[in-house]
């Protein structure tokens, strides 16, 4: 993978989040010739099943499917994912020495308090990554210049929302379960597990997942859609209506 200024960066509490609810929307800027990348919080060292070998693999697996000109990954601990100036800092740093032109992030109400807290500090980090007094520096020990992303949207994780618009990935869905498939430890694959039951082990989280995206493809004539919410309202001329 290069390492270049990317079009559209998503950022992800866990490894497989981007994979599940945002990654048809990554593929179609990459067959639109956009570069994509997906940066990681956590490595998810407290997931129940497979061991931190695993998902490591699993990931690299999800990344070349998905065809990613960047994976990240923060190395903030899994479980404590804090909203602090030093993971605030280390998202900045991410976001200015790749300046997308759009990030996603997750939406800021979910089950999962670490979904939840990202939420928060990638919204915290956007704002923060814009103000020239908030210093980082790149990897050659130079000050970063100060970059906010012209675009930011919240993307669905567990807990359903009204999206403010809907992209349609019918084109894509494939690829996309493709590369949630490639996390055969956390999610049900069919073949035997000696690993214990979870929330999204189960055959019924990948049923509900599909379901949800049916919905969303149906209500704009499409079969699978990903649903999102801007972080700021929407500017459209009047001759796009």
């Amino acid at each position: 993978m290069e390492t270049d200024y990317l079009d559209m960066l998503a950022f992800a509490p866990h490894p497989d989040d981007a994979e599940l609810y945002c990654a048809g929307t990554l593929l179609l800027h990459k067959r639109a010739n956009k570069r994509i990348g997906i940066t990681d919080l956590t490595r998810g060292e407290l997931s129940t099943r497979g061991t931190t070998d695993s998902r490591r693999e699993e990931t690299a697996e999800a990344t070349r499917i998905l065809d990613l000109d960047h994976r990240g990954n923060l190395g903030i601990p899994d479980g404590n994912v804090a909203n602090t100036p030093e993971n605030r800092l280390s998202i900045v740093h991410e976001i200015r020495r790749y300046r997308p032109r759009v990030v996603l992030l997750p939406w800021h109400t979910d089950r999962h308090p670490d979904h939840e807290h990202a939420s928060a500090l990638v919204r915290e980090a956007l704002f923060a990554s814009g103000l020239r007094r908030v210093e980082t520096l790149d990897d050659d020990g130079a000050q970063q210049e100060a970059y906010r992303p012209a675009r930011a949207y919240y993307y669905m994780l567990a807990e359903d929302f009204t999206p403010g618009f809907i992209v349609d990935i019918s084109a894509v869905f494939e690829t996309k379960l493709a590369a949630i498939r490639a996390y055969r430890t956390q999610f049900h694959t069919g073949e035997p597990s000696d690993d214990p039951r979870t929330y999204i082990s189960t055959p019924e989280f990948l049923e509900s997942l599909i379901g949800r995206s049916q919905r969303l493809g149906f209500h704009v004539g499409g079969k699978y859609g990903e649903g999102f919410f801007p972080l700021q309202p929407l500017r459209f001329n009047a001759e796009w209506m």
